[in-house]
């Protein structure tokens, strides 16, 4: 079942963003890519600043995890990671559906350019790759991330995206 998550969920969560994240080794960036992927206290200051959690929970047991994140004009999806053992099973679709029917707002989505499951997971569910000058002016303007970052990912946006003129 999908269920919001809570404080107490903090610690699982990390757990499950650095389990999934070990897939980043080796793909993205070298100068990216650290153990842990996110501290705990990276998690806890995400959460302060308004991502909003929630969880696949199977017998009292979290599967994976995904946040959103109001921007005002614009909902984020941020930090989807579905464990290690269970990917392919249908969990990161949930979840994707489930956020994506708590906002009428135009949805944005940041990953690694070279990540292409998130990426083909991401265009399989409806989303497209922004163009280049997009992406770079959206993650400037929604995102808090270095430059490095921003020269290694790409943007997603759903179909209530519509880009500045």
């Amino acid at each position: 079942m999908i269920r919001l998550c809570d404080k107490l969920d903090t610690e699982v969560i990390n757990q499950i963003i650095n389990d999934a994240a070990r897939a980043y080794k080796g793909v993205i960036p070298q100068d990216r890519y650290h153990e842990p992927y996110m501290s705990l206290e990276e998690l806890k200051l995400e959460m302060n600043d308004g991502v909003i959690f929630w969880g696949f929970d199977e017998n009292n047991e979290l599967l994976g995890v995904m946040g959103i994140q109001d921007k005002g004009e614009v909902s984020l999806i941020r930090h989807a990671y579905v464990r290690t053992n269970q990917r392919k099973s249908g969990i990161g679709t949930k979840l994707l559906s489930h956020l994506m029917h708590l906002t009428n707002k135009p949805i944005l989505i940041g990953t690694w350019e070279s990540a292409e499951w998130a990426i083909n997971f991401y265009m399989k569910n409806g989303f497209q790759v922004v163009p280049e000058e997009e992406k770079v002016k959206l993650l400037h303007q929604y995102w808090n991330v270095p430059e490095r970052q921003i020269e290694t990912s790409v943007v997603l946006c759903d179909n209530k995206w519509k880009p500045a003129k």
